[in-house]
């Protein structure tokens, strides 16, 4: 959705009418409507919506997969849009990784040609090579890379364009597919965007969720969590029980709040950081919402904070995409992710935020031990240093869509527009 959304206003000026083809808010387990974000784009254009098998109906034989419950009424109104008028291109953005079978289909049926968006690897032997448990259960984790397995070959040889949030995924789907050229996939960041800010005035969640005015320092966490932020949470609050050792009174007022890190609708879902806070002994310092919030409910919290704390992965490859607005809330930064991940290269070449990189386990340890000294003990926590704007504005949300554009536009010289 984000990189649809953010392109949008800006598709028509530079040449492109778009028809938004997108499954129904109510069909979406979780789904929260934020009609605030609605606002963001122009109220024109044509947005379709597609009702699929509620939840109700599968959910009690463990089904909540979005695109086995909406996937063929998505297909069937996409092809009667297709039969009645003329498109010049399919662009596939979603991490319903199985519609991209559409792009083939429509390929052969209807001459059109499509690029396709890779927000995270579709084929993934991330849980395989750590052991951790995947999202769903390992047997639902192993038959979705089986029908991957199936489906993704066909997708990528297809494809006219091909576009990415991290510059490692085309070198992963060389590995996977020898026939695969890894320069085929386009660099594209989902882009920031200040007007999202501009545009949150004096918003205000209805029921927010953290007090901002009860004289504590508040660090504010927002995005998904699971098991391979493990490094990156045990390092922060091993950090943070340092400085309960070295001065209690700092302590008693500093608290930690992470939103949305389960992608589970209610009631379902986990608690990826409080099990790790519990560990740590640092429980009554932290919150953990795990739901989904609405966006510029997001965006309020990242304003409002004291400061903000970004932990990532133990997978060298992630790329978070919820970096850009942390940059853009303007305030105090500290980041804790893998070396090798593209966003710890990014805020370094931004100088965005306190950036503290781990390799494993042994470096926990004294790593804590320098974010306790740089952050709490010399208050980087409590300053504000301003990013490098020109550095940055190469992955604006205006620059996104330029690289957009330049793929579509290369796309559809290279197909024929006719079965």
């Amino acid at each position: 959705m984000q990189r649809v959304r953010l392109a949008l206003p800006y598709l028509r000026e530079r040449g492109w009418e778009p028809t938004v083809l997108a499954i129904a808010p109510e069909s979406i387990e979780g789904g929260v409507i934020d009609k605030h974000l609605e606002e963001t784009y122009p109220a024109d254009i044509r947005v379709i919506r597609v009702k699929g098998v509620s939840s109700r109906f599968t959910r009690w034989m463990g089904i909540g997969n979005l695109w086995w419950r909406c996937g063929r009424a998505l297909t069937k109104a996409g092809e009667e849009l297709l039969k009645k008028e003329k498109f010049d291109l399919a662009f596939i953005s979603t991490t319903q990784f199985s519609a991209f079978q559409l792009g083939p289909r429509w390929l052969h049926r209807f001459g059109l040609p499509y690029v396709l968006d890779y927000q995270d690897p579709w084929i993934n032997d991330y849980y395989q090579l750590t052991g951790v448990r995947p999202p769903g259960g390992r047997l639902k984790f192993a038959f979705s890379q089986w029908q991957a397995s199936r489906i993704e070959p066909e997708a990528l040889r297809e494809a006219a364009g091909i576009v990415s949030v991290s510059h490692s995924y085309g070198a992963m789907l060389a590995d996977h597919y020898p026939w695969f050229l890894a320069n085929r996939l386009k660099l594209l960041p989902f882009g920031a965007s200040q007007a999202d800010f501009d545009a949150l005035g004096q918003y205000r969640p209805v029921k927010p969720l953290i007090d901002f005015d009860d004289g504590c320092f508040h660090h504010v966490y927002a995005g998904r969590c699971g098991p391979d932020m493990t490094f990156a949470l045990t390092v922060l609050f091993r950090a943070f029980n340092r400085l309960r050792e070295t001065d209690p009174a700092q302590a008693a007022k500093t608290r930690f709040h992470f939103i949305g890190t389960d992608y589970a609708p209610p009631p379902l879902g986990r608690d990826w950081v409080i099990p790790i806070a519990k560990k740590e002994g640092v429980l009554d310092f932290v919150t953990e919402h795990r739901y989904r919030v609405p966006y510029f409910d997001a965006l309020y919290y990242l304003r409002k904070s004291s400061a903000l704390v970004a932990v990532g992965s133990n997978d060298p490859t992630y790329s978070a995409s919820k970096f850009f607005p942390y940059v853009l809330a303007r305030r105090p930064l500290l980041m804790i992710f893998h070396k090798n991940s593209p966003v710890l290269r990014f805020a370094l070449n931004v100088g965005a935020g306190v950036v503290h990189g781990f390799t494993g386990p042994e470096d926990i340890t004294p790593l804590a031990e320098e974010i306790h000294q740089s952050w709490f003990v010399e208050g980087a926590c409590h300053r504000y240093t301003a990013f490098n704007e020109a550095a940055f504005a190469p992955f604006s949300s205006t620059r996104m869509v330029d690289g957009l554009v330049a793929v579509f536009d290369d796309a559809i010289k290279k197909r024929p527009l006719a079965p």
